[in-house]
Formats: structure tokens, sequence, C-alpha cells
């Protein structure tokens, strides 16, 4: 039955992305078209696999603002989940090597969300300019500071990369913390048990003045600090 789950949340993926790929030239710039797709996509899987969300801390943020969201990252269900749980204007960042996957991989990159390379060059650079241009074009920002899903639902150490982007942008970080999803769907796993993953919103944490690695050191601190504090080892 798990896997009857999985499959049909990746038949849904792949009518949503075509539907995506078609409506796409509508409203490209601004992106609220796709998103609305997207949001649509996340419920129904939610839906058909019986995966319920909780959130907390809504009353905490302006959702009349923009920021950087900034997650932990334990399942494929974290996307479907911040989607449909979060009611903002919000761009995901996601892995560039994802592009090549058929209709799914195509309508991220064809679409409103931000394709980050991995490497260090000018590729790098322009993807994260890229995100900083849509942040400052009043949109959010979702980045999973562990670069990569846990593989035994423990919290991993984060990554520089969101912060860096937080403070470019100068644009305060929203920590998220992510439970449950782990046990939904683990990595590697294509079984998706039913069950109820909750969302934690805390407070912005504005950007520190200066720049630089310090101060990227200094936020990302800052924010794992609350993260863990509310994270639920899934191990």
């Amino acid at each position: 039955m798990g896997a009857i789950r999985f499959f049909s949340a990746a038949l849904i993926s792949i009518a949503s992305a075509i539907a995506e790929l078609l409506l796409i030239w509508v409203d490209r710039k601004q992106g609220r078209v796709f998103h609305a797709i997207a949001r649509g996509w996340a419920r129904t899987v939610l839906a058909v696999c019986s995966v319920r969300v909780t959130v907390r801390g809504l009353d905490k943020v302006d959702l009349s603002r923009n920021y950087v969201y900034v997650s932990n990252h334990a399942s494929m269900f974290d996307i479907p989940v911040i989607l449909a749980g979060i009611p903002d204007q919000i761009r995901i960042m996601y892995k560039k090597e994802l592009d090549i996957i058929p209709f799914f991989g195509w309508g991220l990159r064809y679409g409103s969300y931000i394709g980050i390379d991995r490497g260090r060059g000018g590729k790098a650079v322009r993807s994260l300019e890229e995100a900083v241009e849509k942040i400052r074009g009043g949109a959010s920002v979702l980045m999973y500071a562990e670069g990569t899903r846990t593989i035994d639902g423990k919290l991993q150490p984060f990554k520089r990369g969101a912060f860096n982007l937080a403070l470019k942008a100068g644009i305060p970080v929203v920590p998220l913390t992510v439970n449950g999803s782990f046990s939904i769907l683990p990595k590697h796993s294509v079984s998706v048990r039913p069950g109820t993953v909750e969302l934690v919103l805390d407070a912005p944490i504005p950007v520190p003045g200066g720049a630089g690695k310090d101060a990227e050191l200094q936020l990302m601190q800052d924010v794992h600090a609350v993260i863990a504090r509310h994270y639920i080892d899934q191990g």
C-alpha cells in the first residue's frame, strides 16, 4: 500500500508539472500561477497519501512581508507539507540536478523556483543572484540549511548558503522546523506511510548589520539553535 501511495504521488506530480509547463507563459515573471498550481499539487498529494499537516507559529510572521525560510530536511514530503501549510508566496531553491527529471524537473527548470548549482564557480553565484532578485521582487524563498535529507532522522549540521543569501538580500530569516516527515518517507524509500507532520515557525531573525563569514556563521548558529529547540529526533 505504501508503494501505491508513492507512485500515485508521482503520477500527480507529473500531471501538475505538465499543467505548470503549459501555463508558465501566463505569469512567469511573478510566478503566482506557478505557485498556485504547486500548492494545489501539494494538497492533492497529501490527501492521496493520508498525510495531515499542523502548523504552529503562523502568528509570529507577517505574511505581507517576505522572508528567507530556513528549514531542516527529512523527507521528500517536506516540500508538499510546507507549500500546503504556509500561505506565503514561497519560491523553493532546489538542487540543479533535478532539472533532468522528465516533466517534474522540467517544471522546476522553467517555472518560478530557483535551481542552485552547488559548485563554487560563476553558476553558483548567478543562482544566488537570481534568488536575491526574486526576494527583492516581493517573494519569499525556502532553503534547506542541511543541504540534503537526513538519513537517520537526526538534525544535521547547517551549511552557510542560506545565510549568505539572507545577508545579500538583507531579509530576515524565519526558522522553520519540520517534525514527523521522516517516518512518512525516509530517504531512499518508496513506501509512503500515513501520518501527521508538524510545522513550527519561530519569530523572524533579523540579519546582522555586518557582512562576511563571521556574520553568516552567527546567523547560522542562531537559526540552528532555534530549530534544534523545536526539533523532535525522528531516528
